[in-house]
């Protein structure tokens, strides 16, 4: 398949601080991509520099084929930026704003923007700086979806919004991309795992794992081993196994390369005989939490990026 966005040891330096340290990405198009990651990780940092509003201190990304330092005009007409922190005219009412956005794009569809703001429930004679935040997320979106953008990049979309307003959101991008690949970060992980195909995690500059969410639910695993008595973890650890815990006779751990057969032969091989084992799937918060307190070695288990 071919490849939306893509990034080749790319880093970026402010004053003394790595906020990037040889960024490897590749995101096919057509994709929902989530880029997940703790604060200070970089992932506004990652799509300033793909929308060519920070320039990298080395290495490079591409952005449909394109170098993204070289994004102009032309090829802004084929793409949809909508960020946490974007500001709009607030003296300009909802259509006001989106009249003033038309010349800019010659793809721009006027019956797709009436569809949005029937969609969005956008009040068209209401000033910006009257609607709420969570309006102004689905005005800023109704923008970027009304000329069917091939390439769509959302930072932090859902901070700081209530439930409804983020369902609203999805199910309108979702009903209107269009095939568009998306790339969103969000420390939303709720929201990113009921509806994005891949996801990456980024921590401290890198980019730790990058792969298809199925396969990512795939190969996570809450295990539980119960033992006929209390007795100590083995020193022989499995690496792939984080964050073991020992309650009684109970061992509990999280299973990052999953395979029922091979887990179950292993827990024999390090506790002998034992009275249960149970695996459970894990959502993706959980996923986050464990590799969050993961020895750092351990984080990099699955499909490196």
């Amino acid at each position: 398949m071919s490849t939306a966005v893509e990034t080749a040891d790319l880093a970026i330096r402010f004053g003394g601080n790595r906020v990037l340290d040889g960024l490897n990405l590749s995101v096919t198009e057509g994709a929902v991509y989530g880029l997940v990651g703790p604060n200070g990780a970089g992932k506004t940092t990652t799509l300033k520099i793909l929308m060519n509003l920070l320039r990298p201190s080395a290495g490079r990304a591409t952005v449909m084929g394109r170098d993204s330092t070289r994004l102009g005009a032309e090829d802004f007409t084929r793409i949809g930026y909508v960020s946490e922190s974007q500001r709009l005219p607030s003296w300009m009412t909802v259509r006001e704003f989106l009249d003033y956005m038309k010349p800019f794009y010659p793809d721009w569809d006027d019956a797709r923007r009436d569809v949005l703001l029937q969609r969005f429930d956008l009040p068209g004679n209401r000033k910006l700086k009257h609607l709420s935040r969570g309006m102004l997320m689905k005005a800023a979106l109704a923008s970027s979806l009304a000329y069917r953008p091939r390439l769509i990049v959302m930072d932090e979309p859902f901070s700081g919004l209530d439930a409804l307003v983020r369902d609203e959101l999805i199910e309108g991008l979702l009903e209107n991309a269009d095939g568009a690949t998306v790339v969103l970060s969000s420390h939303d992980l709720a929201e990113i795992e009921s509806f994005a195909s891949d996801i990456g995690y980024l921590d401290g500059g890198r980019l730790l794992f990058s792969e298809e969410m199925a396969s990512l639910r795939g190969r996570f695993r809450e295990v539980l081993v119960c033992l006929d008595a209390p007795r100590p973890l083995p020193p022989e650890w499995p690496r792939d196994w984080l964050r073991p815990e020992a309650a009684g006779a109970a061992v509990r751990f999280f299973d990052s390369r999953f395979d029922e057969q091979r887990t179950a032969s292993e827990v024999r091989r390090l506790f002998g005989d034992v009275r249960e084992i149970s695996f459970q799937p894990m959502p993706l918060r959980s996923i986050f939490v464990a590799l969050a307190k993961a020895p750092g070695s351990a984080k990099t288990s699955g499909k490196a990026a």
